[in-house]
Order: structure tokens, then C-alpha cells, then sequence
């Protein structure tokens, strides 16, 4: 929830559904003062993996109404806003958007997981395959995973 509304902050202010990327960083950085501008940069990278944000050229389009969402005079949003996602929920992600339906994945990922005995994502990145799903550049992070499981 609070993703959206850091995503949206900047479209309200200005009224619009489109602005300019440095709009968007300024709004959030300088004007807001939530975020760096590298950070308030990696918020529009994780907005546009999630598709709350579509890149058009040097513009961003937010792939919502703005109007559903309400920013409350006292909102700043969290930290974890800006955290990598696990491989495990990218993989998710891929299969979803494939077709799988998402209870399906998970409990064949989990079963993997149990048969092979390795981490989530490296079962993950496993499943994907057998379906057919391209997720080689999230291998090496299962890869990770699997070496630093035992530290």
C-alpha cells in the first residue's frame, strides 16, 4: 500500500498521470524530502518491475488512477520501500505471468524445495525451468543462495 502511495505522490502534486523522470525524482526528493535522489531513482525502478510505473522514454506513466489513492498529510513511507525483492518472489512473479496460478507455483516450489532440500530460491529457479520460463538472470542469485545457505 504505502508503494503506491510513494508512487502516486508526485502524480497528485502535479495533477497529471505523466511526468518527466527528474519531475518525479525532484517531487520526491527535494519537495517531499522522503528520499535521496538515488533512492527516490531506485523507487522508480521497483514501481516499474511491480507495473505501477511504465517508462516512456525520459517519461513515466503511472499505470493507476491516482485517485484511488489517498496520501495522508503525515505519510512518509518506509525504508523497506526501497528493498531488493527476493529472487524467490521474481520467480513468482515470472510464473505468474506466464499463466501458473500462484498457490500452484508456490506449493509445487515448496515441495521442490522439501524434495531436493535446497533454499527457496534455488527451487524456485528449478520449477521455473521445468515449466519453461526463462529466469537465467536470476540464477545466479539462487546459485548465492545455495553456497551461503550453511554460513
Amino acid at each position: 500500500m504505502s508503494l503506491r502511495v510513494a508512487v502516486a505522490a508526485p502524480f497528485v502534486q502535479n495533477g497529471t498521470e505523466r511526468l518527466r523522470e527528474n519531475e518525479f525524482v525532484v517531487a520526491l526528493s527535494l519537495d517531499r524530502d522522503w528520499f535521496s535522489p538515488d533512492q527516490a531513482k531506485r523507487l522508480i525502478d521497483i514501481a516499474t518491475q511491480e507495473d505501477l510505473l511504465a517508462h516512456d522514454g525520459t517519461d513515466l506513466e503511472l499505470a493507476f488512477d491516482p485517485a484511488t489513492v489517498t496520501i495522508p498529510d503525515d505519510f512518509v513511507p518506509d525504508e523497506d520501500l526501497l528493498a531488493e525483492r527476493s529472487a524467490f518472489e521474481r520467480v513468482l512473479d515470472a510464473l505468474v505471468a506466464e499463466g501458473t496460478e500462484k498457490h500452484e507455483a508456490v506449493g509445487a516450489i515448496n515441495t521442490l524445495q522439501q524434495e531436493l532440500e535446497i533454499t527457496i530460491e534455488a527451487a524456485a529457479v528449478v520449477y521455473a525451468r521445468r515449466e519453461g520460463i526463462d529466469v537465467s538472470d536470476l540464477a545466479p542469485v539462487a546459485r548465492r543462495a545455495l553456497t551461503t545457505a550453511g554460513d
